[in-house]
């Protein structure tokens, strides 16, 4: 199984839902040669609720796990934290809806939570967290105590990171695991088509609920691949994103560009 463990379904935070465009985004992770993606939606996102609803309503559910045209999606979200950088969590997608819920007061930059205090948070609630490109400019979570980051169940490395700065990425990353005794996992931090592919997780076993899913990662018999074409990929990728959300704010339709409907 090749899984992404770090993509989103919309074009941006600030941009509403569009149901092609995600129905659209899953048919080219597909055609990308992946099997399963974690969808981790920004918390803060416009419409949070709708894009996991019309996933719930529209898509067969298998397990915790939901299946569109032979890919199989796993529900998750990216938070904030007020040091800087972000958490992913992952869940079965009532237990993310409700956390999503719970933080609805912390989702502006002065009110993000500390990271002790959303570990807290998360005790609440059936998810699995994890650091999100740590390494990543802006971020703080290297520099967060050892205590509270080793409640955490897996490091992101990250498609964007490793574009940039290819096996070093690795390295950095692979120091800050082995040291506080965690998993990685491959994710692109795709937000559109081009980038699906650039980095991805393998595993022998196809899981088909979230606690599956973790414990295969904490087993750490899995492998972690970055494409030949990464940097390009990801380049293309913010390239076209940043088209697209021109087309939108001059008044157009991007998703009709994409799909042609």
């Amino acid at each position: 199984m090749r899984i992404d463990f770090h993509t989103h379904v919309k074009l941006a935070k600030k941009l509403p839902f569009a149901s092609k465009y995600t129905d659209w985004l899953f048919g080219e992770a597909k055609q990308n040669g992946l099997d399963a993606i974690c969808i981790t939606e920004h918390f803060n996102t416009l419409g949070f609720e709708e894009v996991y609803n019309y996933i719930r309503e529209n898509y067969p559910q298998e397990g915790d796990t939901f299946i569109i045209n032979g890919l199989r999606i796993f529900p998750g979200m990216e938070i904030d934290i007020q040091e800087g950088g972000h958490i992913l969590a992952l869940g079965k997608i009532e237990d993310i809806i409700a956390f999503n819920r719970a933080l609805e007061h912390y989702k502006s930059k002065e009110n993000f939570l500390p990271f002790e205090e959303l570990l807290e948070q998360a005790k609440g609630f059936n998810v699995y967290l994890g650091g999100a490109h740590p390494y990543r400019e802006g971020g703080a979570i290297p520099t967060l105590p050892e205590h509270l980051l080793k409640q955490l169940y897996f490091l992101d490395l990250n498609g964007k990171d490793y574009a940039g700065k290819g096996e070093q990425a690795r390295r950095e990353l692979s120091e800050l695991a082995t040291r506080l005794n965690l998993p990685m996992v491959g994710g692109s931090d795709t937000h559109q088509a081009f980038q699906y592919g650039c980095i991805y997780t393998a595993f022998e076993e196809m899981p088909i609920t979230v606690e599956e899913l973790i414990g295969l990662v904490q087993l750490q018999n899995h492998s972690i691949h970055a494409h030949q074409e990464v940097s390009f990929k990801v380049e293309s990728a913010a390239t076209l994103k940043k088209a697209l959300k021109e087309i939108h704010a001059l008044g157009g339709d991007y998703v009709k560009v994409l799909v042609g409907e």
